[in-house]
Formats: C-alpha cells, sequence, structure tokens
C-alpha cells in the first residue's frame, strides 16, 4: 500500500480500468490507454492483484485527448472522456469479443463494429443526483459518486446529459434537498411516447432510431409472424416492430409501465397485440404455448443483472424460430447466451454493439440467436401459469 510503480499498460478491462502485469500479479490503473508507460500508487492490495491510482502519464498514447469534463477523473461516471472517441469504439469492440469469447465460448467474429453515437456528449436524457453531507465544508455536495469512493463529488453540470437537464441541475442546486442521502432523479420526456417517472426508457434518443433499425433486421430476416416482447417497458419495441408480424405479446412487471405501452400503442393505432403485466417467468409458458415455436421471435430486453435462470430454461425446452437478445451489459448477455447455446439449443448468429452510452463504460449489444430445431407445425404444449 502506497508503493509508487512505473507500469506498462498492457489491455483494457471491462469497466475502463487499465491492465499492467508484474510477472503473474496483476496492477489495475484507471485512466490510463493501451500501450501508455504510467507512474501510479498503490491503493488497494490483494493476494493476485492490486489497485492503483494514477499520478502521472509518462509516455502518453496518440489516442490520448483532453477531456471536455472538468469533473473527469472525479466524479464516477465517466470513464473513457481521455480516449479519442474512435479509441473508444475499437475498445469497446474488442472488450465485447473478449468477454463474449471467455464467458460464453463464442467465436469473437461474431461481433460487429460497433455502431458510434452521432453526438459523445449531451446525449443522456436521464440522470440521478445524489446529495450528502460534508462536514469539512458544513454544506451539502450534490452531484454524482466518485470514481474512487461511495463519496458524493459536488458538480454544476454534466457535459453528457441534455442541455436541458444542466438546466434542472441549475434549480436543484438553487432549490437543495432539506438533507444528505437524497437522490433527485432528472429526465426530459421521451417525445411521443408516455413514460411514467420511475419506469424505464433508453437514455440516449439520438441512437435509438438505430437500436431500432438493428432489432428490425434481425426480426425481418427471421420471418417470424409473432413477437414476444419480454420486459417491454413501456412498449418501445412492441410499438416499434408491432407491425411488422400478425401478433405480439408485451410482458413487464411495472404495471405503470404496461398502461403507459396500452396508450403508446392506442396512439400510433397499434391492435394486433396486448400487454400483460406479471413476472416473465410466471406468464410466459401461458402465454408461449399460443403460439407455433417455429413462427415465434421472443425479445428479450432484461436488465442489468440479466435474465433469470428459469426464464432461459423454459426457453429452450420450448426453443422458439429466433430469440433477439438487447443488454446494456455485455458479460451477463454473453452469460445468458452460452445457457441458451448449450447443448445445441440455440446458435448466435450475430451480435451488433451499439454505444449508446459515449465516454462510459456501458455499451449496448442486440444478440440475435436461431433455434436450431423447432417442433415443426405444431404449437407449444407448457404448463399453465403459476400466477
Amino acid at each position: 500500500m502506497g508503493n509508487k510503480l512505473t507500469l506498462r499498460i498492457t489491455d483494457i478491462a471491462f469497466g475502463g480500468e487499465g491492465v499492467a502485469r508484474m510477472g503473474d500479479f496483476v496492477v489495475f490503473v484507471p485512466f490510463v490507454a493501451l500501450g501508455e508507460e504510467v507512474e501510479a500508487e498503490v491503493t488497494e492490495l490483494k493476494k493476485r492483484y492490486a489497485r492503483a491510482r494514477l499520478l502521472r502519464v509518462v509516455a502518453p498514447s496518440a489516442e490520448r485527448t483532453e477531456p471536455a469534463c472538468r469533473y473527469f477523473g472525479e466524479c464516477g461516471g465517466c470513464q473513457y472522456q481521455h480516449l479519442a472517441y474512435s479509441a473508444q469504439l475499437q475498445l469497446k469492440h474488442k472488450q465485447i469479443g473478449d468477454l463474449f469469447e471467455r464467458i460464453g465460448r463464442f467465436d469473437r467474429t461474431l461481433v460487429a463494429p460497433v455502431i458510434p453515437c452521432p453526438q459523445p456528449y449531451g446525449y443522456r436524457n436521464r440522470i440521478m443526483i445524489r446529495s450528502q453531507w460534508d462536514k469539512f465544508k458544513q454544506g451539502l455536495n450534490i452531484g454524482f459518486i466518485r470514481a474512487d469512493s461511495r463519496l458524493v463529488v459536488d458538480v454544476e453540470e454534466c457535459l453528457i446529459a441534455e442541455p436541458a437537464l444542466n438546466e434542472q441541475i441549475k434549480h436543484v442546486r438553487a432549490h437543495p434537498p432539506p438533507k444528505g442521502g437524497i437522490k433527485v432523479v432528472l429526465r426530459t420526456q421521451p417525445q411521443g411516447w408516455e413514460v411514467p417517472p420511475d419506469s424505464f426508457f433508453q437514455n440516449n434518443p439520438l441512437l435509438l432510431p438505430r437500436l431500432v433499425e438493428a432489432v428490425r433486421d434481425c426480426l425481418r430476416q427471421a420471418e417470424t409472424r409473432h413477437l414476444l416482447d419480454v420486459y417491454c417497458g413501456v412498449g418501445f419495441f412492441s410499438v416499434e416492430l408491432g407491425h411488422l408480424v400478425d401478433s405480439f405479446v408485451g410482458v413487464e412487471l411495472d404495471r405503470l409501465a404496461i398502461q403507459a405501452a396500452r396508450k403508446n400503442a392506442a396512439a400510433r393505432g397499434l391492435t394486433n397485440g396486448e400487454f400483460v403485466a406479471g413476472a416473465a417467468e410466471d406468464l410466459l409458458p401461458a402465454i408461449m404455448s399460443r403460439f407455433p415455436a417455429q413462427n415465434t421471435t421472443v425479445l428479450l430486453d432484461p436488465p442489468r443483472k440479466g435474465c433469470q435462470q428459469e426464464t432461459l430454461q423454459m426457453l429452450r425446452r420450448v426453443r422458439p424460430a429466433q430469440l433477439i437478445c438487447v443488454s446494456c451489459h455485455p458479460a451477463t448477455m454473453a452469460r445468458d447466451l452460452k445457457v441458451l447455446c448449450d447443448e445445441g439449443g440455440f446458435e448466435l448468429a450475430q451480435v451488433v454493439p451499439l454505444d449508446m452510452f459515449p465516454n462510459t463504460q456501458h455499451v449496448e449489444c442486440v444478440g440475435d440467436l436461431r433455434g436450431k430445431t423447432a417442433a415443426a407445425g405444431a404449437k407449444l404444449s407448457l404448463p399453465t401459469s403459476r400466477a
């Protein structure tokens, strides 16, 4: 602890930390670029690895650039502002390939190049501001969790947020919460969509058309007639893709989101589907028994932690013609897809990454899986729902 080391960065791990090796011992250093020589101070020491704080860059990479945000390195929201945007895209592509190869045992060539965001700043339509009492200044810090601790760094703006949200930050700072520990969600309403305050909606409207396009291309290639949209939220994919199929069903635990989904579909005159509130693992068996497997696509857009094992095993048994998986966490996605593809259940056709979160460690992926065998012409025979 406290040792100062001169290190050569040989890799950037998923999550943003640089990797340096001293024999079999690994040192993780944030805010570095591949190939750089840096000086760092050890802040955490384990048996086989350590974490270190970047002190200075001895030999900078040509990919290093000046961060646009004055809080970068202190605020924990962004990990890659010090890298040119083209380098961020290449890095994320490699990281996704590494994860799918190591966790899922998939061929990394199945991962397509990362689709870039039209602008790497000013894209987020939702952020969470936190408040925390600072005993040293005897006042509230209002901002985001620090990169090196669970403390809150005081901020006046967020450069990856939409300009309208930065105006909201000013309002929160002018009218602060009564005490520390309070979280404030700031959001701009997506144009043309009904979204309850606590319901999920994609955070990057600039790249949303490309996300829809990627999912639409998968659905069209399979030529299925029925769509099951699992973890459907406010019905975004169902509404965008419903006209391509004979019928669709959206499933979502958030009841307010389901009510919004029905309104979103009605506003567009979409009448060939329905939205059902409840847990996917409870509702899917009965819902899927209504559709022939060889003509059904199941779209999975789970939270970051991934799908329930019960849901994955049920899909393995049913084996619909296609699964389209959308995820903001490629590690859990690779894990879940491995379960689905093991022992010949499904075959992964392609992974399309989209940089929905420029300057951060996060990236959205769309995976296209095809069922290897489906019962031809027969409807699925499954136990009824437990709900």
